[in-house]
């Protein structure tokens, strides 16, 4: 290219070649702000160079003590743990993508058009989501007492705020044409609903509720700790008796269990969805 045609787009084109001196100000202004940012919450935290040598230092101590996994004298109670943790993943997702569908679709703006409805609808889905399963926990253990109950209700109004805003933004983005098609058949509007919108997002509403069960089966393991049933109990005990490889032990049967749990759940969504392949 002759020296012509590069200054003919450089011309044209001068931010192509070099930023102007004003946005390079800018951002070195920005990086200068970041580094100090990123250094104040380094000193607010105390996170220094021996703390860290410190903490990995003991990690490395807890691993080689996991070595090798042993599922200990009471491995009873271990199975009797994942078992409880599954069900209550079960329970709670189960309630929460069963109540979460008609309050998709009255969060949804091309099925409700009341805005006052659907915008309030949609500030209760928020203020839900931003309290944390572990506080719904503590909240349903001093109401319900210590147990599974209490887990199984924690994830299910967790998970139904988080359902209905997911359920609702699919029903939003369905074709409508196809509900169109259904009400110029003569059909009503619960008809065009049912035959026209909720078959194109029930294959989204079943690979959610499929991946919050598998999230909930290692979130109910948290929970336990706190008294809502569940492994997280055993794990919780043999940590303060310093049983290391029965933890490790722990650790890799609740992997194995997450796994299997989402090769079954994708084996389950192909069936339903009509999908081939393994």
């Amino acid at each position: 290219m002759s020296g012509a045609r590069i200054a003919h787009w450089k011309a044209a084109l001068p931010e192509a070649f070099a930023l102007p001196p004003r946005r390079r100000a800018w951002r070195l202004v920005g990086g200068a702000l970041f580094l100090l940012w990123l250094g104040w919450a380094l000193w607010l935290f105390d996170i220094t160079p021996q703390r860290l040598w410190n903490g990995l230092s003991g990690l490395f101590v807890i691993i080689r003590l996991m070595i090798p996994p042993s599922p200990g004298d009471l491995w009873q109670d271990i199975l009797k743990g994942i078992a409880e943790s599954v069900a209550m993943a079960f329970l709670g997702t189960v309630l929460a993508a069963v109540f979460a569908i008609p309050l998709g679709f009255l969060g949804a703006r091309n099925i409700v058009t009341t805005t006052l409805l659907r915008f309030s609808l949609r500030r209760v889905f928020d203020g839900m989501r931003g309290v944390d399963q572990l506080i719904w926990a503590l909240a349903f253990v001093r109401a319900v007492g210590l147990g599974p109950l209490a887990g199984v209700l924690a994830l299910f109004v967790s998970d139904l705020a988080t359902l209905s805003k997911l359920y609702a933004e699919a029903i939003e983005n369905a074709d409508r044409r196809q509900a169109e098609g259904v009400v110029a058949a003569g059909g009503s509007r619960i008809m065009a609903i049912r035959f026209g919108i909720l078959p194109q997002v029930l294959p989204v509403m079943l690979a959610q509720a499929l991946y919050f069960f598998e999230s909930n089966t290692r979130s109910a393991s948290i929970l336990g700790v706190v008294g809502a049933g569940g492994i997280g109990l055993q794990i919780a005990e043999r940590i303060k008796v310093r049983h290391w490889d029965e933890v490790a032990f722990i650790i890799l049967l609740m992997v194995v269990t997450v796994a299997a749990i989402d090769w079954i759940g994708g084996r389950i969504r192909r069936r339903l969805i009509g999908g081939r392949g393994v």
